[in-house]
């Protein structure tokens, strides 16, 4: 497992790209990209580009974890 550089929530920037998430998350890059296609993960589009609002974030891993990271 990858060890994430975030200490805390408050760690994160405002808006995680994939890269980001597969740390947080501790999986691969490629893994992180695949989960922000999936339906119902807080994906924000800008143009081409899909990012993660941070406070949705932390609330989706609430909700699929009971808390945990």
């Amino acid at each position: 497992m990858k060890e994430s550089k975030y200490r805390s929530y408050d760690d994160l920037p405002l808006f995680l790209n994939s890269a980001t998430v597969a740390k947080m998350l501790g999986v691969s890059p490629s893994s992180g990209y695949e989960l922000m296609h999936e339906p119902g993960f807080p994906v924000l589009r800008v143009g081409n580009r899909m990012v993660v609002p941070k406070e949705q974030f932390i609330q989706w891993v609430k909700e699929h974890t009971g808390g945990a990271i």
